[in-house]
This record gives C-alpha cells, structure tokens and sequence, in this order.
C-alpha cells in the first residue's frame, strides 16, 4: 500500500481484484485527478502500475479501479519518492547594499527528506543560523558595516545529498568610508607557483591597504605593492584564508581571498627492502604524501604484471600470502593525483634454506 524509492529508482504496485463475477476494466487514476506522467506505465492487463526513473513528481497516492455489473472497487497506493536537495536564494545577487542598510535574503529548499537549512560565511566553518524546515530563511544584521562584506553560502541538507547556493554581499560605505574587495574570492594554485592577489578600496581619503593571514603570519616569501599581496613558491602550509584591510579616518573595510594549495604526491616504500622465507607472507605498504585522492598502483619490474596470488589494496597494500622464490624482484609503487605521480620502490628477496644430503 506504500512504498519509499530514491529519485531514479523503479518501483511496481499490483492491484489485486478479489474472486466474483469477471471485471470488466480495471484502471489506475492519481487521486488528484491528474493525468499518469509519461514515466508511469500501466501493464497489459491492467494490474500492475510501474514507475520507471522515479522523479519528485511522481510522489503521490494512486487508486486502482476495478468493476463489473455487480459494482466497482477501489484500493489505493502511496508512493514517496526521496531525493537531494535543491536551493535557491531570493534574490540571488550580487548584492550592493550601504552602510547602516537592513539585509534580507530568503533561501528556500527542496527536498525528500526535509532538508535542514544553514547560513555561514565563507572561509569560515561558524553557522550563522540553523534552521529544519522548507520555508524561508532570513540571515540580517541590524545594520550592516564594511566588514560585513562577503560571500555567504545557504547550504541544505538531507540523507540523499547536499546542496549550496552563494551570495556575494557588497556593503558600500557612506561619505568616505573604505569599502575592500578582492579579484578572486576563492582560488586553487599548485605547489611552488607564484600567487597574486589584487585587492581595491574606495574611500575618501585613499584608504590604507594591508594584507594579513588568518590566524598565521603570511609567508615570509612575500611582498605588498599597492593593495597587491605576491607569494612566491607557494607550499601546502600556505593555504588558508587571507584578509585585505583597507583603513581611512572613517573606519575600516575587509574582504577575503580563500586560497587552497594543491601538491603532488611523494610516495615511498615501507619496507624499502624485505627478506623472506618460502612460504612467508609478504606486506609492504605504500605511504604518499599530497593532495588527495591519491591512487596506488603496483606493478614488477622487468615483469609483465604482479606474480600469481598477489593482491593490492586501494589504500596502497601489496600482499602476497605465501612467497615463492620466484617472487623475488623489485616492485615498483607509482602513486597519481591530480597534480602529478610519484614512484618508490622494494626490494623483495626469498631464499629457501639449504639442505645437504651429505656434505655441505
């Protein structure tokens, strides 16, 4: 009588027509008199209902028809169907708005289950405003201020996925004050580039500008000229959020650069070198360091593939539970990102112990 299937799933309901004199029709209807969708069929003798390729819009009660001469009887079916969030903000900006102004922006979400709505600003992990429910959400300050200025993100949420939707809020200043912003809020760079960002401020007179790191120093290979911050041969340590001040007699301005730094992998062997018995088990792991996902693959060298009862583990894992001599080798661990690949090696020997029969 009900059934619950994610988005895409199929789901059948059979319409069972107890004994008596033989039913002259049997039809399925939607309670609310609309018509079945293109994606719900009806089977050749007219029991069975099926929903191909679920889709929110399917949700709903269906009723099986059935009559004779003697009458007619109905059953009904209900279908749920689950499926990810989707969001969307009123209005969907950017959004200018002046210094002392009221904020208002609604965000509004779909989905099976009900998604709980969330605000937070950007390159910050604090939730502004927490909320399960399906109608409107409303983040506002009483009266906003240049450090108001930002990218805010509405994330919702269900056990089928995550959606999130951004809103760039601009806070213009009154007569003088220093509005900052930045030419690239977020940004993904590889190990050992050259970074520039460029940050802008209005204001009378011309603000000040300076850069600073989140809850760090900036990286000792830097320069500031002219609200423009230069990093050279970036590292892993350097990601993070970076802050563009602007300050004039009239107050103060932020804006934010969230920057992420992307590494190759560098893989090594442990052990680099094992030996071993006939018959032993053989583990060596394959450790990298680097940006992730990060794939291991194993191969022999001088082979063509691994001996016969080897295995690999996603995870970086070369394991053979019984060594033979012929296992003997150096095996080669090459680990792949996004960036690039790196290669280790281990040295395998198996030696059998040596038996005499006679004299050694």
């Amino acid at each position: 009588r009900a059934a619950t299937v994610r988005q895409g799933e199929t789901v059948s309901f059979r319409c069972i027509v107890g004994s008596g004199p033989v039913s002259s029709s049997v039809q399925w209807r939607r309670t609310n008199n609309q018509g079945l969708a293109d994606n719900v069929k009806v089977g050749p003798d007219g029991l069975v209902l099926t929903v191909t390729n679920a889709r929110p819009e399917n949700q709903g009660q269906y009723r099986c028809v059935a009559a004779n001469s003697a009458g007619r009887g109905t059953a009904t079916a209900v279908l749920n169907v689950k499926y990810p969030p989707k969001v969307r903000l009123t209005p969907s900006g950017p959004l200018r708005v002046r210094i002392g102004d009221h904020v208002s922006v609604e965000c509004r979400a779909t989905g099976r289950p009900k998604p709980t709505l969330s605000w937070k600003r950007q390159g910050s992990t604090l939730i502004l405003i927490l909320i399960h429910c399906l109608c409107s959400l409303f983040p506002q300050w009483p009266t906003v201020r240049p450090e108001d200025s930002g990218v805010y993100i509405c994330q919702a949420e269900n056990n089928e996925g995550v959606a999130e939707v951004k809103i760039n809020i601009l806070v213009e200043g009154g007569p003088g004050a220093p509005v900052a912003s930045v030419s690239a809020p977020e940004m993904t760079v590889i190990e050992g580039n050259t970074v520039i960002m460029e940050c802008q401020a209005t204001g009378s007179p011309p603000p000040v500008i300076t850069w600073s790191k989140l809850r760090a120093p900036l990286p000792w290979k830097h320069t500031m000229v002219d609200g423009v911050l230069t990093l050279t041969s970036v590292g892993r340590q350097d990601s993070g959020q970076y802050i563009c001040n602007a300050t004039n007699i009239h107050g103060y301005s932020e804006a934010y650069t969230q920057m992420e730094v992307d590494t190759p992998p560098y893989a090594t062997c442990l052990p680099e070198q094992v030996r071993l018995q006939p018959g032993d088990a053989l583990l060596v792991q394959c450790l990298a360091h680097g940006s992730h996902p990060i794939q291991f693959q194993w191969s022999r060298q001088g082979r063509a593939g691994l001996p016969p009862g080897a295995e690999t583990t996603k995870d970086g894992k070369l394991l053979i539970a019984h060594v033979r001599l012929a296992d003997s080798g150096t095996y080669k661990c090459v680990a792949t990102n996004n960036i690039g690949s790196s290669e280790a090696l281990a040295r395998v020997v198996v030696k059998g112990e040596l038996v005499c029969a006679n004299h050694c």
